[in-house]
């Protein structure tokens, strides 16, 4: 048993495969989805003040919100909030490649035909279609996009940046520190290139601080415009800067992803080292201190190669993530600040926004895997009695049950002594019956039993004889839940006969308690009389007979 907790707990999976199974359940938003709607989803992400919106898709590519709906928010036409999911219709088929949101809220997706579209807050038209009405339904942008493909989408506070296949950048919305890059700090009503420096220039990755954004170009440069008081941009100062300016800092290093939190920002090379500058009252930058840095700092990472840099502009957490696959964190981590990366149990970025930032929105669009890829768990129950590559058959009631000789022996001490000094194919039982016995066999491949109590008890009886103490267990909690005042003596009795102490004084307890009705019952009636002297005896001592 304790071999199966460490292949297969929930926290300890250790399959390799290209990309793991997400669990979306960690987010508290998605807590009321039932789990067969949850194996559904292939993309979500949660954002809000709270974590309290949420956007996701299914594996036909339907689009589904949930939550307050804050500024219509949701997309769904209205802001009536809602605790159970609604369709977007206009964004089902569309294939969602890249999705981000601001802090108003408003969101923002890029489509794979490379389409923008935008709803929610539009106070500083950071929708981009010219108006400051808060857009109720996705509505495309196209003002100068036309004709251009986008890839990828990030949002600021209240503005938004998009990257095009040909590495332009355009961006819209609030500009009261530069943000949007165009040379002053009127807000900008719809999408307009980024040039001046960037001209000429391909970008290949994009982020932004709550007011500030960062460009990442194909030779490894950064660029970064905006906010800059926290000296967010890197660039040794304190200004905010209106257009796109070089880290002059991180010359003769070459950048691969950057990531930017409220009012920090991390950086990757490409040797897998880690960069960190501007605000720092969290150690979110993680050198130790607290004080901000206006140029790239390098982070002390003990020589472990970085693969992924993760932080968002609503929290002023930081993640990395190693070669190996182990997840680090540093900053803001619910509450604390923790001012040196320090290592998780996380096999995911993700997790640790969903655990640790405040809000504990998602930093980026989730993606869940979608190929046909089973964990061990799930191909194991899969394989139960199916006769296809089952190389032993128990013969119980005159019922064949398929079975795998070596997952017996690995679960089972029992029949790993028994099947080492036999070969038989087919192995008779007489001594319980097929349904007992089928769900014992089931609960060595799923770690779970399906059954009614009544029919519990003969799997307790076999629990005790196989000395299966964990389901011996789940067997006297399944009793537990089904007791009934017709059932009570009965199970009672049971829980004697298998010297299952606790599941004894349960059921003693409750026919003590519902004396009256049990007493009426047939199966007191036909009680062993020995058994029946000592409980009057028992409730006697209880106090059941007292005026």
């Amino acid at each position: 048993y304790m071999l199966y907790q460490l292949l297969f707990s929930g926290t300890s999976v250790c399959v390799t495969s290209q990309s793991s199974m997400l669990d979306v359940g960690k987010w508290p938003v998605f807590a009321l989805l039932p789990p067969e709607e949850l194996r559904l989803i292939r993309q979500a992400c949660v954002f809000g003040s709270a974590a309290n919106e949420a956007i996701y898709v299914t594996v036909s590519d339907e689009v589904f919100a949930l939550g307050t709906n804050c500024s219509g928010c949701l997309g769904l036409g209205d802001t009536q909030s809602t605790i159970e999911p609604r369709r977007i219709d206009i964004l089902c088929g569309k294939k969602i490649v890249s999705l981000s949101y601001g802090t108003g809220p408003h969101v923002v997706i890029a489509t794979a035909d490379g389409e923008v579209y935008s709803w929610g807050h539009n106070g500083y038209s950071q929708l981009g279609n010219g108006t400051t009405n808060h857009g109720l339904t996705p509505a495309l942008v196209s003002t100068n996009l036309i004709g251009k493909r986008v890839t990828e989408v990030a949002c600021g506070s209240h503005h938004t940046i998009a990257l095009t296949t040909e590495g332009e950048v355009y961006a819209w919305g609030y500009n009261n520190s530069g943000q949007v890059g165009s040379g002053s700090t009127a807000n900008q009503p719809s999408p307009r290139r980024v040039s001046s420096c960037l001209q000429n220039k391909v970008v290949v990755n994009i982020a932004c601080g709550q007011l500030c954004s960062m460009a990442v170009l194909d030779n490894g440069e950064t660029y970064g415009w905006g906010y800059n008081c926290n000296g967010q941009l890197g660039l040794g100062n304190n200004g905010n800067q209106q257009t796109p300016c070089r880290i002059a800092a991180l010359q003769g290093i070459n950048i691969v992803q950057v990531a930017c939190g409220y009012a920090h920002t991390l950086a990757l090379t490409d040797e897998g080292f880690i960069y960190s500058w501007g605000a720092n009252s969290y150690g979110q930058l993680g050198t130790g201190n607290k004080s901000n840095q206006a140029v790239p700092t390098l982070i002390n990472m003990e020589k472990e190669r970085m693969v992924e840099v993760a932080a968002c502009h609503t929290s002023h957490t930081s993640v990395a993530k190693t070669q190996s696959g182990q997840v680090l964190m540093w900053g803001q981590c619910r509450g604390q600040a923790v001012a040196y990366p320090h290592l998780t149990h996380f096999t995911s970025t993700d997790d640790v926004f969903a655990c640790f930032a405040t809000p504990a929105v998602t930093w980026h669009l989730l993606s869940v895997d979608g190929d046909d890829y089973l964990t061990v768990a799930q191909s194991l129950k899969r394989e139960f009695d199916s006769p296809e590559i089952s190389d032993l058959k128990f013969l119980v009631d005159g019922k064949c049950i398929h079975v795998h000789k070596a997952l017996l022996k690995i679960r089972c001490e029992h029949f790993r002594a028994l099947l080492n000094e036999t070969d038989e194919e087919t192995i008779e039982i007489h001594q319980f019956s097929y349904l007992v016995y089928r769900a014992f066999l089931e609960y060595l491949y799923t770690d779970t039993i399906n059954l009614p109590p009544e029919d519990a008890i003969g799997l307790l009886d076999l629990s005790t004889y196989y000395r299966e103490s964990r389901l011996k267990r789940l067997c006297q909690e399944t009793i537990k839940r089904g007791i009934t005042e017709e059932n009570a003596i009965t199970l009672f009795s049971a829980a004697v006969k298998y010297e299952a102490r606790d599941l004894e004084e349960f059921c003693f307890k409750f026919c003590v308690n519902h004396l009256t009705a049990v007493t009426q019952t047939q199966a007191f009636a036909d009680m062993d009389h020995d058994l029946l002297k000592n409980f009057i005896s028992k409730a006697s001592r209880y106090g059941a007979f007292k005026n």
